[in-house]
């Protein structure tokens, strides 16, 4: 199906091949899903399509909102057109509630609320585990600079209040997400904008009644499910209607 075009780049769960025009890509959503650093690897049949809709679904509202990213329009189910931005090396992680990483490096009981929400800078290094970096790191070694940070700080606030109320309003806590950010240029200026994905795969999301996760983290901590429940996190955003039966009813 992609022989033809040319590869640009492939990363754990996506692909980006050569867009139609200048300027563009094609992002392609895999079913493979990895954790701890591709430690842990599997298929899962569906993810892709499933992130594909629900990133549409959050980066269009984005966009309609003032919050400007990558996303120009979905092709089919496992593929988008965006555009081409210069990634910035840093991963943004954006925390509510205590969990994951953060409950293990401070201690902390997993489920705890967060007093404000705190933002987290990772250098995004793979062999290097995406160790964690301060804002001095940032703009000493011009990955980004202060004004592309500050860009970048107001946007992921943005993006935390509102997925923070997209989710509350179908019964899903956001724990925490993370994001990443690109340029893209005009002329001679650069701006920052939104890039990657939203999706269960970048996000931690509880059932708000139960505490269920809803997330990665079913794939991580091997509490099965893991389909079933992204597509339920679909179902209740109210973006089933595209996708076909057999992902309605989750794959196993």
């Amino acid at each position: 199906m992609n022989s033809k075009r040319k590869k640009i780049y492939e990363g754990k769960a996506k692909i980006l091949y050569e867009g139609p025009e200048p300027g563009t890509l094609i992002q392609y959503f895999k079913d493979d899903a990895t954790a701890f650093n591709a430690q842990k690897k599997a298929v899962l049949e569906g993810k892709g399509v499933v992130n594909n809709q629900i990133s549409e679904f959050i980066m269009s509202r984005l966009n309609g909102i003032g919050v400007t990213n990558h996303f120009i329009k979905r092709l089919n189910l496992r593929e988008q057109l965006i555009r081409e931005v210069e990634i910035i090396p840093l991963e943004v992680v954006c925390r509510n509630i205590v969990a994951g990483s953060m409950s293990q490096r401070l201690g902390i009981e997993e489920g705890t609320p967060l007093p404000r929400s705190i933002i987290e800078f990772y250098y995004k290094k793979d062999e290097l585990n995406d160790p964690m970096v301060t804002e001095e790191h940032i703009t000493a070694f011009n990955w980004a600079s202060t004004q592309e940070l500050d860009d970048i700080l107001a946007m992921t606030v943005r993006v935390n209040d509102y997925l923070s109320g997209l989710f509350s309003a179908v019964g899903i806590t956001l724990v925490d997400f993370k994001i990443e950010f690109g340029r893209i240029w005009e002329n001679d200026f650069s701006r920052v904008i939104l890039a990657d994905e939203i999706s269960p795969d970048s996000c931690r999301l509880w059932d708000s009644s139960t505490g269920e996760k809803m997330d990665k983290d079913r794939f991580r901590r091997d509490l099965g499910n893991v389909i079933e429940s992204y597509t339920e996190v679909a179902r209740r955003l109210g973006i089933m209607k595209g996708m076909p039966t057999v992902i309605q009813g989750g794959l196993h």
